[in-house]
This record gives C-alpha cells, sequence and structure tokens, in this order.
C-alpha cells in the first residue's frame, strides 16, 4: 500500500478561524478546498484537515462530552515549552489544565483549541 498524504482532519463550525490557529501554531500554510474545507500542510511531511460542520459541539473535557482523539506535542525544556504555551494562548487558544508542577522536568499542559479540541503541550529535559 502506497498512502500519498498522512491527514488528521477536525470538525469545526468556523474552519477559517481554526485553520489559521493549526497552520500558525505549526509554521503551516493554509489551502482552501472549496466552501468546506481547508488544508493545513505542515513541512510536506504531514497535514491537518479542517471540515465544516455547523453544528459542531466542542468536547468538554474532562467531565462533559467526550474528546474524539487529541493530538500531543514535545518540547525538549521549559523554555521551549513556555514560548509554546504562548504562541498558542496568543492564537487563541485556552488553557485547559495547568500541569501539577511547571517546574518539573517533565510535565503536561492540556489546551483547547478556538473550536475546543483538546491537545497537550508536554516538555521533558533536553
Amino acid at each position: 500500500m502506497d498512502i500519498k498524504h498522512r491527514m488528521i482532519v477536525f470538525d469545526a463550525a468556523d474552519i477559517d478561524a481554526e485553520s489559521a490557529f493549526w497552520a500558525a501554531f505549526l509554521g503551516g500554510t493554509v489551502e482552501a478546498w472549496g466552501d468546506r474545507w481547508r488544508a493545513i500542510w505542515v513541512d510536506g511531511e504531514w497535514a491537518l484537515g479542517v471540515q465544516s460542520a455547523p453544528n459542531h459541539v466542542p468536547p468538554d473535557w474532562p467531565d462533559g462530552a467526550p474528546q474524539q482523539m487529541h493530538l500531543d506535542f514535545y518540547f525538549e525544556g521549559l523554555e521551549a515549552h513556555y514560548a509554546a504555551h504562548e504562541q498558542v494562548i496568543s492564537l487563541g487558544g485556552r488553557l485547559l489544565k495547568a500541569a501539577d508542577d511547571r517546574t518539573a522536568p517533565r510535565g503536561v499542559q492540556v489546551y483547547a483549541d478556538p473550536a475546543g479540541h483538546p491537545f497537550c503541550l508536554c516538555w521533558m529535559p533536553n
């Protein structure tokens, strides 16, 4: 089997806001595929898709509507994690759960993108 592309697809009511968030965070570019679909290309290696779902109900992690999947992004060292945190917040993401110890050599914080999809920013020692 020769798979040409690998894509993770998010549903969102506002596909332009969702696409802009992920493209800016991952350093990718957005390509419109019609009125109901956006593709975010990152380094030619992998892509995210955003499809229109006008009645999308965001997950309410951890106690409400369940998440269907989530992404983990790993950074080496606390400084890289702090920079990613600031970028996510400046792009319209929000912190859902702070780490128990933000000074520990290894940890994770949970965030939501503009459409409410949870994802994690993790750090580990350099």
